[in-house]
């Protein structure tokens, strides 16, 4: 367990929002002139079309290539790719140097949908080692909230 800590601390923050709103409320704090930004569940490209202006370079991706064809005809400026956001090796080989990660999956629900996006989380901070990870995603809001990390008192 030591080694995992060591390969997030101090490197990858990750920022858990619930809703459009506050996953777009972000993007003014977060992204800056110099960062390139992937975005990973971009559907019809709305969002991405806010995180452009604010950075260097953004790569909005989903899955279904419906959703690409229809982003990628309403924006022609901006880049899309079809994408399967649990295929991290695909990102990947994108070969971006990306630097903050915008991830919403609030379309996973089930038993299993917190355990799925931490796996993820943890895939592509450990991947691809951005300063920031932004998720949108109830679930893990929900469960941070309810975490407090154990400070040992001092001797």
């Amino acid at each position: 367990m030591a080694v995992q800590n060591q390969l997030f601390e101090g490197y990858t923050d990750f920022i858990a929002t619930r809703g459009v709103r506050e996953y777009r409320e972000t993007i003014p704090v977060w992204v800056n002139s110099d960062d390139i930004v992937l975005e990973i569940g971009c559907e019809w490209g709305t969002t991405t079309t806010l995180i452009a202006p604010q950075c260097k370079k953004v790569i909005g991706t989903d899955i279904s290539p419906k959703c690409i064809g229809r982003a990628k005809e309403k924006y022609p400026e901006l880049h899309f790719e079809v994408l399967d956001g649990f295929d991290v090796r695909a990102a990947l080989q994108l070969g971006e140097p990306f630097s903050k990660i915008y991830i919403d999956i609030s379309g996973i629900s089930g038993y299993n949908s917190l355990l799925d996006t931490i796996a993820l989380l943890t895939s592509y901070a450990t991947v691809l080692r951005p300063e920031a990870i932004i998720v949108k995603s109830s679930a893990l809001k929900r469960f941070a909230g309810h975490c407090n990390p154990w400070r040992s008192p001092k001797n």
